[in-house]
Parts: structure tokens; sequence; C-alpha cells
């Protein structure tokens, strides 16, 4: 019985001891939880004195997550990253994501990482307020002294960027937007009406606008540049990059300049895919030298013009009435070439026109994965066949 009474007493003594251990374990963990609240919150005033107030637009897990690496990383965001760095030009483009942004600063020796760079744009809000234009940077800046010299909205410089494939009126929108103090209306008057010095620039005679020849790229230029300033750096670069190989190859498929960039104004809508373009050229070639009609969406676009319903230049999806629009460019209706280029094609289109592939294709129609290829025949019914009916 005495043996019996120990061991109860020895229990009772082990669950005290046990009740004592999980009541240390639940302080401590009770006393650790408050420490890194109170610590977090202290991190976050920290955080907000030096970066200042966190965006409203953040998610709840960037507001968790951003201070955090703010504060582990604050001495990499507010030093230079090289005090030997000279000032060089960053540009920044027109529609260029944050990302792209801060991959280039820290590529071309800026700051130190990309990623944090992000974290505070997108932290201070700073990422929603950047436009494009030219500025002045050096890695003797901060990163946070960069985000802030990217925040000048009056730059030295205009930005203009040409893509392939816009129209005339396309490119004119975006020199508007530039910060150049040239006007939509002013460089459509100028561009469709071409003076016989910027024909010079050219070399031809024979056009009445300058569609097709406004090359696609990036121009940067002062804001107090006029607008024969741009068109002769646009035209100029035209001109350099058609060489004499380019003419060679224009010639030898029996085109005029002129011609040569109406069919790459053409190539350069239907392509999506850059390695496709030789491929596109060929089965016009072979409709040409067959004397079928091209019947080709993107000359029946130019000619409907803007489409109010869905805001753009180029009405897309077609519809069978469309295709009978009464135009020179309609290619459905008429054959040969259009009277002009319908958009202003890159290198790459004007190549395809001097150096198509030899292919026995007369059709090609858009793959079915969405991918933006295009699958080729030479028959009619093949072409049937690549439906994706």
């Amino acid at each position: 019985m005495k043996s019996a009474s120990k061991e109860v007493r020895w229990m009772m003594s082990s669950r005290k001891k046990g009740r004592g251990l999980i009541g240390v374990l639940f302080a401590f963990l009770l006393i650790t939880g408050f420490a890194v609240i109170v610590g977090y919150f202290l991190m976050m005033h920290s955080v907000q004195a030096e970066f200042g107030q966190p965006s409203p637009n953040l998610s709840f897990t960037q507001r968790v997550i951003f201070p955090v690496e703010l504060f582990i990383n604050r001495n990499a965001l507010t030093k230079p990253h090289s005090l030997l760095g000279a000032e060089q030009k960053f540009v920044i483009s027109e529609g260029e994501s944050v990302s792209m942004i801060c991959y280039r600063l820290e590529g071309e020796g800026l700051l130190p990482d990309a990623e944090l760079m992000r974290m505070y744009l997108i932290y201070s809000g700073i990422d929603r307020a950047l436009k494009s234009g030219q500025f002045s940077l050096s890695s003797q800046m901060s990163p946070v002294q960069i985000a802030a010299a990217l925040l000048d909205a009056t730059p030295k410089d205009a930005i203009i960027t040409i893509l392939p494939g816009w129209r005339i009126e396309e490119v004119a929108a975006n020199v508007a937007a530039s910060g150049l103090s040239v006007s939509g209306e002013q460089f459509l008057a100028a561009a469709q009406a071409p003076t016989q010095e910027y024909l010079a620039l050219l070399q031809v005679t024979d056009v009445s606008t300058l569609e097709g020849f406004l090359y696609p790229g990036t121009y940067v230029l002062p804001r107090v540049s006029s607008l024969d300033d741009l068109l002769v750096m646009i035209l100029t670069e035209f001109s350099g990059n058609v060489d004499t190989s380019l003419m060679d190859g224009f010639e030898r498929q029996g085109l005029t300049l002129v011609e040569a960039v109406i069919l790459a104004s053409i190539i350069e809508r239907e392509a999506v895919v850059t390695e496709e373009k030789p491929l596109i050229a060929s089965v016009f070639f072979n409709r040409l030298e067959a004397g079928m009609r091209l019947e080709t969406d993107p000359t029946v676009q130019y000619a409907l013009g803007f489409d109010e319903a869905t805001n753009s230049w180029w009405k897309s999806p077609l519809y069978l009435n469309d295709l009978n629009i009464d135009s020179p460019y309609n290619t459905y209706l008429h054959n040969g070439l259009p009277p002009g280029p319908i958009s202003n094609p890159d290198l790459d289109a004007l190549r395809s026109v001097a150096f198509p592939a030899t292919t026995p294709y007369y059709y090609f129609r858009a793959d079915c994965d969405g991918s933006g290829r295009h699958n080729f025949a030479i028959t009619f019914e093949e072409h049937l066949n690549n439906s994706c009916e």
C-alpha cells in the first residue's frame, strides 16, 4: 500500500510539473509573439520614416513582405552602387513595364538589384508615376535617388516610338504624346503632303505621303526640336537602313523602292512571327506572278480606316461585307499591289521582300493554336483543310 501511495504521489507531482512546463512554454510563446509583433511594427515605423508611406495600391501580401525586404536591404537602397560611375543617359520607352525598367537599370550598372528596386518602386507607388523620356543617371546615385530622378515630369528630351506595322495616324498620336511641341495634326499634315526636301532624303519622287517610310524605332531629341527635325531624323534612318544590298534585292524581284515598301507594309501586318516574313513574301510573289489577287485582310483594314467599335485603326475580325469595300486598297477586288503602303514596315519585312523564300505556296492562314504562326498551302483545297472549324 505504501508503494502504491508513493506511485500516486509521483504521478501527481509529474502532472504538476507537466502543467508547469506547458505554462512556461505558453508564456514563452506569448512573450515571443508579442515581441515579434512589436518588432514588426517598429520595423514598419522605421521603413516608413526612411522610405515613406506605402502605396494604397499594395496587396495584403505586398504590405506584409515588402517592408521586411526594404528594411533588410535598406543600405543597398540608400547607398550608391559605385562611386566611380559617370553620368549616362537612360531612356524609358512608352509603355515599358516597371520590371523591364529595373532589369535594364541593373544591366547598365546603375544599381545592384533589379528586384529590390522593383519592390521599392511598387511599395512607394512610383511605379505608377513613371513616364517615358530620357534621364541623366549615375551609379553614384543611390537607388532611391535614381527613383526620384525618374519622376522628373519634364525631361529635356522627347521620346518618339514608332512600332512596326503602325499606320501614319498611329505614329502621329505617339508624336503628340511625346512631349515634343508638335501636335498630331501638324505631323499628319506634313507627313501626308511631304515636301521635295523630304522626298529627296528617300530618293523617291512618286509618292504623295510618307506612309511606309516612317522607319520603326525609338527617336530621342530635345523637346524644343521642330517637326522638320523629327521628320529628317526618321527619314534619314530609313535611308540609312535601306542599303545597296536591299535595293539590289528589290531590283532582282522586279520592284521599285516604292513597290517594295508597299509589299513590305502588307507583310508587316500579316506576319506575327518574324521568321515567317520571307515565307509570306513568297506567297505574295507567287500570287502576283500567277496573276492572282493578293486578297489580304490588312489592305481591307487599311481601307476601312478607324473602327469606332474596336477603337482601333485595324478592325478585327473582318466580316464578309467588309471585303466588298470600294477602295483601290482592297486587294480582294483589285489586282496587283495597292496604290501605296498600308503601314510602316521594319527592316525584317523589307528584307523579306528583297530576299523572299522560294516556296510553292499560294495560300496561308493562321494556325489554330494561337501561336501567331501560319499554315501554308499550295492548293485552295489544302488551304480550306487548314481551317480551324
